[in-house]
């Protein structure tokens, strides 16, 4: 019998300009079983954000560097495949710090939320509804709290979030 393999997309060299292909290699890796309170992701999308520059970097910043050797830090969105965690079923859509890999092991520390399918398509959790959507919302109408009668200009030069 054949053991079931995770493809992952590693961080083998830090890069000192932009981030290229050469910076990263494809490893296949056993896939792990979920132990008791842990739970199985296949990953469907992955994000590629501004941020990642900044992990991937030597410095730390408001996240410690992706460490050489170790697997692509990503917002994934994936199904759950398997679990033994009693808040996560097998079906159930998530979104979370997954990283760019086919399948991820989970305690559920690292999932930012449930993604429920009837209120938008999955991949709507890396974008309006995701960390990105939820920035510009937020900056939008608790920060900029705009009144009836100003000029709201958004750029997407600014960013992802714009």
């Amino acid at each position: 019998m054949t053991e079931a393999m995770n493809r992952q997309v590693i961080l083998s060299d830090r890069p000192t300009g932009i981030p290229a292909p050469e910076h990263f290699e494809l490893r296949e890796a056993p896939m792990a079983e979920p132990g008791e309170g842990q739970f199985l992701v296949r990953n469907i999308y992955l994000s590629v954000d501004p941020a990642m520059r900044g992990w991937v970097s030597a410095v730390a910043n408001y996240a410690e560097p992706v460490a050489i050797g170790a697997v692509m830090r990503s917002i994934a969105v994936g199904e759950v495949v398997a679990s033994r965690h009693g808040d996560y079923a097998v079906g159930d859509l998530v979104c979370g710090l997954f990283g760019w890999q086919e399948y991820a092991i989970s305690d559920g520390g690292d999932v930012w939320f449930k993604h429920d399918p009837a209120m938008a398509p999955m991949s709507t959790a890396l974008g309006i509804l995701g960390i990105n959507g939820l920035t510009a919302y937020f900056g939008l109408l608790d920060v900029g709290q705009p009144q009836a009668g100003e000029i709201v200009m958004v750029s997407t030069a600014a960013g992802a979030v714009g």
